[in-house]
């Protein structure tokens, strides 16, 4: 389908008592598109990615710019992007929406068919990153692409509209409008302006970890041994690269509880790995590394209007070149189960508020709920981020992972301002900082 095209009618539903999470089935097997979860890969170190820009030389890094894929006109947005923003006067910091495509359109064989998904494809993976005004924090929010949510009346990248829809699959909204439909909607969700934005597809997290060479993490658990995979993982410490990589990404039978929640734990597993290893001495002082971290990022992703300019880059990547690790964090969206759908989640309308308000008014947050089911915190004392002279990316975790507990609470989280909004129990987390496994099934 078109982003031009209309939407089924909308699903109208009656209320219903929501219930929790518990005893979940594991939504959304039957639509399931594995190989897809990369995206949240690119979309979690983004930032981290643009900071590598700076390490590159001007001429370089418009070069750079220059491979990106054509860019997209968001809802609302001044006609080609408008004048460079400041990122400075940008209230309540600078976010940016991160969507993954499962298209398998100009993406090869090795995906799947165009029977699979073609065209623009649907946004399985969908993720709201926030730089705090104060250029101290780093929020990163992971939406399930099973979220059923009310969407909006949406005006597409190339200026048609499509009809508003009660409730429907977050995922769908790529398919049906477009990146701004995507991102209309999770403002919608939030509340929170989303000026920025970015889409990518299949063909990047081969070549984003072979570009870092490799991102060593933790398996946990009896072991990640999934039968619809050829990942085999036994407990340890383990780098990963290439298609290895990508099917730990992919991996959700292989981990406890073999939902789709399991595996967005068990990739903050990844993402805490690999923004330690692009933001270690070792990388970032690495001009080859830089240079392939960067190509490999930018040629994977069609960028907004707004953010198709390599000043802007510029300007997010100078913002954020001072964050710590244990201010980096990574948390899925909160949820309940679908009263009517065990496939499906609907957002924990209580928990989800102090969340969107805390993005909404830029305000540090404190996690209460530890890691997901898909991976277990091993130990309550933060990694220590090396100085500037130091090159190693630091191991995963210091303890044996098949002795792992999980820690009552993400402690490892820097000690929050006094304005710090508590997040529910249902927010699942981790900071760069933490030490944390996956917890595999066996």
């Amino acid at each position: 389908m078109s982003e031009n095209e209309s939407r089924s009618p909308a699903r109208r539903r009656s209320s219903s008592t929501q219930r929790p999470l518990e005893g979940i089935a594991r939504h959304g097997r039957l639509h399931s598109h594995p190989w897809t979860t990369f995206g949240k890969v690119v979309a979690s170190v983004v930032a981290v990615t643009v900071v590598s820009v700076l390490g590159i030389t001007g001429v370089a890094a418009v070069n750079l710019v220059s491979t990106t894929k054509h860019s997209v006109h968001l809802a609302g947005e001044a006609a080609n992007g408008g004048a460079i923003p400041d990122i400075a006067a940008l209230k309540g910091g600078v976010n940016v929406l991160m969507v993954a495509s499962d298209t398998r359109t100009g993406q090869g064989n090795a995906w799947g068919t165009l029977a699979d998904s073609a065209g623009i494809g649907n946004n399985d993976d969908n993720v709201l990153i926030h730089l705090s005004s104060d250029h101290t924090r780093l929020t990163v929010v992971q939406f399930p692409r099973d979220l059923e949510v009310p969407i909006p009346s949406c005006t597409t990248s190339s200026g048609g509209t499509v009809d508003a829809q009660d409730q429907a699959m977050l995922n769908t909204t790529l398919s049906e409008g477009g990146l701004s439909c995507v991102v209309s909607t999770i403002h919608a969700l939030t509340g929170v302006n989303i000026p920025f934005a970015g889409l990518v597809t299949f063909d990047g997290v081969v070549a984003l970890s072979n570009a870092v060479g490799g991102v060593q993490v933790c398996i946990g658990g009896a072991g990640i041994h999934d039968p619809n995979t050829s990942l085999n993982l036994d407990p340890g410490e383990v780098t990963l690269q290439g298609q290895n990589a990508a099917e730990f990404l992919r991996t959700r039978d292989g981990l406890v509880g073999g939902s789709d929640l399991s595996r967005l734990s068990n990739q903050q597993v990844f993402f805490g790995a690999l923004a330690r290893t692009v933001m270690s001495a070792g990388t970032l002082t690495n001009p080859v590394k830089l240079w392939g971290l960067a190509k490999a990022a930018t040629s994977n992703i069609t960028l907004s209007d707004s953010l198709d300019n390599i000043t802007t880059l510029y300007q997010i990547a100078s913002a954020m070149k001072g964050l710590q690790w244990s201010n980096i964090t990574f948390m899925q969206y909160p949820v309940l189960a679908d009263p009517e759908d065990s496939n499906r989640v609907i957002p924990d309308a209580e928990s989800a508020q102090a969340l969107d308000q805390a993005l909404v008014n830029d305000q540090p947050v404190q996690l209460t709920a530890g890691a997901g089911e898909g991976s277990v915190t091993t130990s309550t004392t933060p990694i220590t981020q090396p100085s500037a002279a130091s090159t190693p990316a630091p191991s995963a975790s210091s303890k044996s992972p098949a002795k792992s507990t999980p820690a009552s609470s993400p402690s490892s989280t820097s000690s929050p301002a006094s304005t710090a909004v508590t997040l529910g129990s249902n927010v699942y987390g981790q900071t760069a900082a933490t030490q944390t496994c996956s917890n595999g099934a066996g």
